[in-house]
């Protein structure tokens, strides 16, 4: 079984305060930059290397974009360590420009004497009962060739791309799995959850290009899945502006991890 970190081939340089991760296509989108996620699921490999500690809480900010063929400089800082959380963040530059910046809480487990999921997951069928989500070809390798995505609930990229789609509903769902099995982790979940963004175009009906000016990642707990469940729900665009949640599942109900964004919303003028 991979993990996040042999997925995404981040390696440490010198110390587990530095690190490095080069750009390749399968970590980019089909623009041909860095997968938000895939930033963000670098920082966190880097920051419980470093702190020894896993994730409760993380949140990126993209400042700009890392090229495909860039090589992404990660610092890691650990600002404040205390008994059972750390504070810490990470700066990730190319040639001295900064890309993102990610802070995150690290702690261990502790148990209170109560526990509780109130939220619940969506009735949708099993993945293997669900028709792949496909995206139109844009002639260069990305990310979306490395996850098998299956449409849960919601309208294919096609129905939407026709321009006879009527506004629809805010809520879809995807299932989401990668081929060999990728190690459940915070990282893997920060990778899946960056797909609020694709949202979007459910309830306008029409396609649009979104791109993430932050992705927060809080996690519930880890445990082995070969699929993860996302359920989204976009909660408004106003003035070019949007934002949206996701609730990440486990193939067996638990819930893994929310997500939640804020994306600069644009036309996406498809041929």
């Amino acid at each position: 079984m991979t993990d996040a970190r042999q997925f995404l081939g981040i390696e440490p340089v010198g110390d587990e305060r530095h690190w490095r991760l080069e750009v390749v296509p399968e970590l980019t989108t089909p623009g041909n930059f860095l997968f938000g996620g895939c930033g963000l699921a670098a920082a966190l490999v880097a920051l419980e290397t470093a702190s020894g500690r896993p994730t409760v809480w993380s949140t990126a900010q993209y400042l700009s974009y890392a090229p495909t063929g860039a090589t992404l400089d990660l610092a890691v800082t650990l600002a404040a360590e205390g008994r059972r959380v750390t504070q810490g963040r990470v700066i990730g530059t190319v040639d001295g420009a900064e890309i993102l910046t990610v802070n995150a809480a690290l702690g261990l487990p502790g148990d209170v004497g109560v526990a509780g999921v109130w939220l619940e997951r969506p009735d949708v069928p099993p993945p293997e009962e669900c028709p792949p989500r496909r995206l139109p070809i844009l002639g260069s390798p990305s990310i979306f060739d490395r996850i098998d995505v299956r449409l849960a609930r919601g309208r294919s990229f096609e129905e939407i791309r026709s321009g006879s789609a009527e506004p629809g509903s805010a809520a879809s769902a995807l299932w989401a799995h990668v081929p060999g099995h990728l190690e459940p982790s915070a990282a893997t979940l920060a990778i899946l959850g960056d797909y609020v963004s694709g949202g979007v175009s459910q309830p306008l009906g029409r396609p649009v290009m979104s791109r993430s000016l932050d992705n927060t990642l809080r996690m519930v707990r880890v445990e082995p899945t070969d699929w993860v469940l996302c359920d989204i729900h976009v909660q408004a665009l106003v003035g070019g502006y949007g934002q949206g949640v996701a609730s990440l599942w486990s193939h067996e109900g638990s819930l893994l991890a929310t997500a939640s964004q804020s994306m600069s919303i644009r036309p996406w003028l498809v041929p």
